[in-house]
């Protein structure tokens, strides 16, 4: 059987802030105005981020938190379908990278499990949102990312980030670049569909 291969977009842009509100609001306001597909909209820290169901989560200094501005040619355009693929991106690069047992947890949810309290955590959250006319198509993919970021006690039981799981700091580069090249893969593959 011989391999399908697709060709893979890639960020035509970067939008980077220290702080921001939201990487989600920003990248709308962007899009409505014209900005290309494959515009990043990354910042340091969130101050007003939001889950799939408009609750408000931790976003501080550490993590990994962007949008990306997609315009995709599948017709049959499903946030719930997008959402499970740039999870599922996030679950498999956390495995393979960095040995992390992951699961998706439907709707957005990215859990790796925490050897030391021998409980599934909460690690990434997904947000998708799409806009679509007869010409227009807009994704819009929010993704956050606890990577070397310290999360309030509140969370202790519920969320981990991922140096508390290896035990060192990584790079939110090097993290941010091997996680955009395994999403492109997994949304080369959805995107495809009948024009």
């Amino acid at each position: 059987m011989e391999e399908t291969t697709f060709p893979l977009q890639c960020v035509t842009k970067v939008i980077g802030l220290e702080t921001l509100d939201s990487t989600q609001d920003l990248a709308y306001e962007l899009a409505q105005k014209g900005e290309p597909d494959g515009t990043l909209v990354l910042a340091c820290e969130q101050t007003a981020a939001r889950c799939q169901d408009g609750r408000a989560f931790s976003a501080g200094e550490g993590g990994v938190y962007f949008t990306l501005i997609l315009r995709p040619q599948k017709k049959d355009l499903c946030a719930q379908s997008l959402c499970l693929q740039a999870a599922q991106a996030a679950a498999d690069m956390l495995a393979d990278v960095f040995g992390v047992k992951t699961k998706v947890k439907a709707p957005n949810a990215v859990l790796a499990w925490d050897t030391k309290t021998r409980k599934w955590k909460k690690i990434a959250g997904v947000l998708v949102e799409t806009f679509f006319d007869e010409d227009n198509r807009l994704a819009l993919v929010g993704m956050g990312v606890n990577v070397n970021n310290r999360l309030p006690a509140s969370l202790k039981d519920k969320a981990v980030s991922l140096k508390q799981l290896i035990g060192a700091e990584t790079s939110k580069e090097l993290f941010l670049d091997e996680l955009l090249n395994v999403f492109w893969k997994h949304y080369a593959q959805w995107n495809v569909s009948v024009r």
